[in-house]
């Protein structure tokens, strides 16, 4: 399990992950866009929540976790909520194919931190290389955070498999 090093009125540590841009053009499965790097200082002076996953495509984050942030994200808006974004330790190109079967559209950044190194930070990375004899090696835990202009003011870490603390319905209340 992850032993976080940050707790609620941290700062985030500054951190830099990349993803692929959403556009009508790269919405198609068969394209698949450009890499980018997005810095948390984007973040400076918003409202962001941040979700973590073990994994784009395994069940619990692909059947369970990500899909009420999308039905519900009309609720986070009203909310202030200025961004909404998932962090994952797969690569930029399969967070832009997760981000396209789920349907995140410019709704949900799907941000790749590919080797755990910004979690890790947080003390919220996890190894799995003998999870299952998956072999996923160092991933992000499941978590979720708020941030207000930076500063941790909801920091919801799983106490064990399953969504309760970091899945969408607590988040809104801890808005």
């Amino acid at each position: 399990m992850a032993n976080p090093t940050v707790r609620v009125g941290d700062v985030v540590p500054t951190g830099t992950f990349w993803y692929v841009p959403y556009t009508p053009e790269t919405d198609d499965l068969a394209a698949c866009g450009v890499p980018t790097k997005i810095s948390t200082d984007a973040w400076k002076g918003k409202k962001v929540v941040l979700i973590s996953v073990p994994g784009a495509f395994t069940p619990t984050c692909h059947a369970n976790h990500l899909p009420p942030y999308i039905q519900k994200y009309d609720e986070f808006k009203a909310k202030g909520v200025d961004q909404i974004a998932v962090v994952t330790a797969n690569d930029a190109f399969v967070m832009s194919g997760w981000g396209k079967a789920l349907g995140f559209k410019d709704k949900i950044l799907p941000l790749s931190d590919p080797t755990a190194a910004w979690t890790s930070q947080l003390g919220l990375s996890v190894d799995l290389s003998k999870a299952n004899e998956l072999g996923l090696g160092l991933r992000t835990s499941r978590f979720a955070l708020i941030l207000d202009d930076l500063k941790i003011t909801y920091l919801g870490v799983e106490p064990a498999r399953g969504v309760t603390v970091s899945g969408a319905d607590a988040v809104l209340a801890a808005l």
